[in-house]
């Protein structure tokens, strides 16, 4: 069977964008809150957010607090970093308590106002040059055809996340930072800890791994961090030797540098992860678009875009609102908690000509996945490049793959991915 009648012959059932009835709109933005979200929202949030874009855009919370659904008003919100602080300790204190996970989600570059974001910024993308990386393609390209003969060799089926998409950033975080190969196993499941913690729900079981796994790494990077201090790799290239160096005579609190790593594991592990695996995910439901990037490999860079655009791996971020303002029409008074709805801007045909379809080609793509002004990802041409290689090699060494069973959903609405992927290659 041909490529394009393979992927045409069983492709899954791509769920519909938008609500049928307009009453049924109505009704799930009327029950919309973060907090008590039905099963059907993590499947498919897509419906819900173009029924709050159309229905109330600037869209009050039950629990106080709103949530932003246009593209211009996410944008607006991104880019003025003093009417809209990224500082978490007023938010995160009631949810965490006084323990490590408030200790790290309020020390991290993501959440944080200047002066510490813009020394801890300053000094990563100082590490993240274009020509490093640019030193990164042959051994990323090495690594995912290592993966790849992996999965040729167990006899033609295969677990897109355990075997690419998750391996993948691991591997790639871990050279930046030096980590020892051998040492890396407990990275992904501290990670994802970690991260699962931001849900806007936060279960006992959940904070408890959460301050286990931030316990763990802390242990792990003290010994790592002493080890580099002996004996410092090379600045241009090694990360970690540069965080501990700093920049021009700026340098990192040991609590800062510690949880800046954690935080560099933790951010360039699970959006990557999930970059490639909705991407391959989203080529079996549009075997038109799955053709023409066979035909045309050229197409990645942009595909690449689209697939952060049309499942963006990140779809919530949130500020608070440092003074009394008004958005969209609609007065904020000071310290509104703010979420930042990047999944349903993704789709706002006001920005994007035909939102809910996969267009490989798609030009302008000014979507949101990496955010957007001053916090605008440090890393983002890392998972780019990650993207394109995994994606690409992939889809040239098995173009025929297709799913091999329903693919296990992460469960949770800030982080959208897979935990699992089989497939037939």
């Amino acid at each position: 069977m041909s490529t394009s009648e393979s992927a045409i012959a069983s492709p899954e059932v791509r769920a519909p964008a938008r609500f049928a009835e307009p009453d049924e709109a109505r009704a799930a933005v009327a029950a919309f809150d973060l907090r008590r979200l039905p099963p059907a929202f993590y499947a498919n949030p897509y419906p819900t957010y173009h029924a709050l874009r159309d229905c109330a855009p600037v869209h009050r919370l039950p629990g106080g607090g709103i949530f932003l659904s246009r593209h211009a008003d996410c944008v607006a919100v991104y880019k003025d970093s003093g009417l809209f602080s990224s500082d978490k300790q007023r938010e995160f204190r009631p949810k965490y308590g006084d323990g490590l996970l408030y200790e790290h989600h309020t020390t991290s570059l993501v959440f944080n106002d200047p002066p510490l974001h813009t020394r801890v910024r300053k000094i990563i993308a100082g590490a993240l040059t274009p020509r490093a990386i640019a030193d990164m393609e042959q051994p990323v390209t090495a690594l995912v055809d290592g993966l790849l003969d992996a999965i040729a060799a167990q006899g033609g089926t295969a677990d897109l996340i355990a075997d690419l998409a998750a391996a993948v950033p691991i591997e790639v975080v871990g050279n930046l930072l030096a980590v020892p190969r051998a040492e890396r196993a407990p990275l992904r499941g501290w990670s994802l800890a970690i991260l699962g913690a931001l849900e806007p729900v936060l279960t006992d079981a959940q904070r408890r791994a959460g301050e286990d796994a931030v316990a763990g790494f802390l242990d792990y990077l003290r010994i790592l961090v002493a080890d580099r201090r002996a004996r410092p790799g090379d600045p241009e290239r090694d990360v970690l030797t540069r965080l501990i160096r700093g920049e021009e005579g700026t340098q990192l609190s040991e609590r800062e540098l510690l949880h800046n790593i954690i935080f560099i594991l933790n951010a360039g592990h699970e959006t990557t992860t999930n970059l490639i695996g909705n991407a391959l995910v989203s080529l079996t439901e549009w075997p038109d678009q799955r053709a023409r990037l066979i035909q045309n490999p050229g197409l990645i860079n942009s595909a690449v875009e689209e697939f952060l655009r049309f499942e963006s791996s990140n779809q919530l971020g949130n500020r608070m609102a440092t003074a009394a303002t008004a958005i969209g029409g609609v007065a904020i008074d000071a310290g509104t908690f703010i979420t930042i709805g990047i999944g349903a801007a993704n789709r706002d045909p006001a920005e994007f000509a035909d939102p809910d379809r996969l267009d490989l080609a798609r030009t302008p793509n000014r979507h949101l996945a990496f955010g957007s002004g001053p916090h605008v990802c440090a890393g983002l041409n890392v998972a780019r490049l990650e993207g394109r290689i995994a994606i690409a090699r992939f889809l040239a060494r098995f173009p025929d793959y297709r799913l091999a069973g329903t693919p296990t959903r992460g469960g949770r609405v800030r982080f959208r991915g897979f935990l699992s992927i089989p497939v037939v290659v």
